[in-house]
């Protein structure tokens, strides 16, 4: 059972990894930036690393292999903004996310009720729908799309791995501190191979950016992993995707992408499947 707190949580989590998202999508130089984003949340989490004690060995496994997972997601993110809309890449790479885990929640002893999984799906249905009917007339790039589903997957592994590695850890902040603090190192050195030590430079110039960009996306993953210890993995994943809705909006009034009643749907799909979620799991 997801209790209103939790739910509220995961909600404001939504927004916070929406506005992350924004900020790349926005960006001038979006490798740099999201490189500025992950260094900013790995320097957050080594002065917070002294205060929190160390997590369990049983979930170190699972953070390691997390950690070159989370690069991955990086780099084809990038890619997916550089071919599609943010109303448009950011639904598809979080719509099929929560479907893809709750295909495999008996892999991690997770069960669900008929309700809980109505509303997975409607989540998921009412997220890739809108962006596949913009294939179709041609308002999504190939590559955009492509990009945005190579990348659903490697949310959903990564979500699974994160899932259980947390429940094993012992402290969920702890986990979440580590896994910041190593992940933003291989974005880092594929930046320096490509840029050079320019990659330095504008770091120093953008440390305000990194710095909100850091708190955004700690908090935003660091309540999703909390939540998963205290409700089911599943429900707290499609929950969490609610976050296209407030992607679209910044999309929409921002960066002046138009909406659309396909959109406009799958919008409503999206709050449907999230209110069938909280009654059901």
């Amino acid at each position: 059972m997801i209790s209103t707190p939790v739910a509220l949580a995961v909600l404001g989590s939504a927004l916070m990894h929406a506005s992350w998202n924004f900020l790349v999508k926005a960006s001038a130089d979006r490798l740099l930036d999201t490189v500025a984003i992950a260094v900013g949340g790995s320097v957050l989490a080594g002065v917070l690393l002294p205060f929190v004690p160390l997590p369990a060995a049983e979930s170190c496994l699972f953070l390691g292999i997390s950690v070159f997972v989370h690069i991955a997601y990086f780099l084809v993110l990038i890619e997916s903004y550089k071919h599609a809309d943010l109303s448009v890449a950011y639904p598809l790479m979080r719509g099929l996310a929560p479907v893809i885990v709750a295909l495999c929640a008996p892999l991690f002893g997770e069960t669900y009720s008929p309700g809980l999984l109505l509303g997975i799906g409607l989540v998921g249905l009412g997220i890739t729908l809108p962006a596949l009917l913009g294939l179709r007339r041609g308002i999504t790039a190939r590559a955009g799309l492509l990009y945005a589903l190579g990348n659903s997957a490697i949310i959903a592994l990564y979500t699974v791995l994160d899932g259980i590695g947390v429940r094993q850890s012992g402290s969920a902040i702890s986990y979440t501190l580590w896994l910041f603090f190593f992940d933003a190192w291989g974005i880092f050195a594929v930046a320096l191979w490509y840029r050079g030590i320019n990659v330095l430079h504008y770091l120093r110039r953008r440390w305000n950016y990194a710095l909100g960009g850091s708190v955004l996306t700690i908090g935003s993953y660091g309540i999703v992993l909390w939540a998963m210890t205290v409700a089911p993995i599943p429900a707290v994943a499609a929950l969490r995707e609610t976050s296209v809705i407030f992607a679209a909006l910044l999309g929409i009034t921002l960066l002046r992408e138009k909406m659309g009643s396909w959109r406009a749907g799958g919008a409503l799909v999206i709050a449907v499947g999230a209110v069938i979620i909280r009654m059901g799991a």
